[in-house]
């Protein structure tokens, strides 16, 4: 059974920063696409980052040049480091894992930027 819990949400003002870590468990973590997406209430979730299995990354015109994904196959985890934070950051944000056509979820974790 795959899954994959969230940490590292919490509240921080304006200009702060904060580290997301994904723990995964149950796949074949270097073989799976990790990213991260967010959402707000009444509104789609959205992606935030993508990093591919073999390290190629993609991020959201939002975030570019403030929020960086990586990952650590050894320890089968994916990390997303926000930096410069603004008011529109704050939404849950979700890990999430691709593997062909199979996906997966994590549960959330809540990000609050106060101005």
């Amino acid at each position: 059974q795959v899954q994959l819990v969230e940490s590292g949400g919490g509240s921080v003002q304006a200009g702060g920063s904060l580290k997301l870590s994904c723990t995964t468990s149950g796949l074949i973590f270097s073989v799976n696409d990790m990213g991260w997406y967010r959402q707000v209430p009444g509104k789609q979730r959205e992606l935030v980052a993508m990093i591919s299995s073999g390290g190629t990354t993609n991020y959201a015109d939002s975030v570019k040049g403030r929020f960086t994904i990586s990952r650590d196959n050894t320890k089968k985890m994916v990390y997303l480091q926000m930096n410069s934070l603004r008011p529109e950051d704050t939404a849950v944000y979700y890990c999430y894992r691709k593997y062909r056509e199979y996906d997966s979820w994590g549960q959330g974790t809540q990000v609050t930027v106060s101005s």
